[in-house]
């Protein structure tokens, strides 16, 4: 074969192979066209990744969600356990099922959650973004943060799911105005969950007591009211300066990446919307499930 005739195929299946995956990428974005009103934004108490497996109150709300709110096109988690230097996004088309812990039964090892990503949302999402470089991850996945909770909502594993790291750099500021970027995805249907724990203090856990139905220490559960009064209030600002709620608060969020998915859901509101929570009870003394419902 000559060389400028190679040169001529290769060039052409570039471009064809080019063309088809902006085809694909036209295609999905196109489906997500703003419907008749907002998808809700959600923040949930994740707790033990035991609540992947357990038939329990948490577990059951969760499901009870998904049949309130809208069945979305899609769902975009920022989780607590994806903590990176800048921000990523999950970019492949099946997404691993990550077993981030240690110490629990095999049977929780076991479960694969499989439900697809979608790059084209992947690079919808960046360029939504102009306060970071979005990176496109094929490096992570599904973490306990996301599969736990969202195979109790969609069981059938058929809705794309992605994850949208947390940098672990920049304050909470910074993470709050970032989710105001992506507020247009509530337009077009996707689900945006923040998954963490509003109070998460696992050094203080009274294990000899998480059998105890909504222990909690005195300091855990006035945050957590505290947390809700400020919520419910719109007071955004008092959030984000959590530092300043005093030492209840400290010991409260004595790392921040647990709390950090909740400013992600608070930045979503809008003007309209209204507040709800669910799953509001302490477990372990020093861990609270409370969950938020926006819109």
């Amino acid at each position: 074969m000559q060389r400028k005739t190679f040169i001529q195929l290769i060039t052409g299946a570039t471009i064809m192979t080019g063309i088809h995956t902006l085809s694909s990428f036209k295609k999905f974005t196109d489906s997500l066209e703003p419907g008749e009103g907002l998808m809700p934004v959600l923040f949930i108490g994740h707790g033990s990744p035991m609540n992947g497996i357990e038939d329990n109150d948490f577990s059951r709300r969760w499901a009870e969600m998904a049949k309130e709110i809208p069945l979305p096109k899609a769902v975009l988690v920022v989780s607590a356990h994806w903590f990176t230097k800048g921000t990523q996004i999950t970019s492949m088309d099946f997404p691993p099922t990550i077993h981030d812990f240690g110490g629990f039964p095999d049977k929780l090892f076991e479960v694969q959650y499989p439900a697809p990503g979608n790059p084209a949302l992947a690079k919808e999402t960046a360029s939504m973004i102009h306060t970071a470089n979005v990176a496109l991850s094929h490096d992570w996945g599904l973490d306990h943060g996301t599969w736990t909770v969202v195979r109790h909502m969609y069981p059938e594993a058929t809705i794309p799911v992605l994850q949208l790291s947390i940098d672990y750099t920049k304050d909470a500021q910074y993470h709050y105005d970032l989710a105001k970027e992506i507020y247009a995805l509530r337009k077009k249907g996707v689900l945006i969950i923040g998954s963490g724990n509003m109070v998460h203090n696992l050094r203080m856990v009274a294990w000899n007591r998480l059998n105890d139905p909504e222990y909690g220490y005195d300091w855990a559960l006035q945050m957590n009211r505290r947390f809700k009064e400020l919520i419910s209030a719109g007071s955004h600002d008092q959030l984000i300066q959590y530092q300043q709620l005093g030492k209840e608060a400290l010991l409260a969020i004595p790392t921040p990446e647990h709390y950090l998915p909740l400013l992600y859901t608070l930045g979503l509101k809008g003007k309209q919307d209204q507040v709800s929570f669910f799953n509001d009870k302490a477990v372990g003394g020093s861990l609270t499930m409370t969950s938020v419902k926006i819109g």
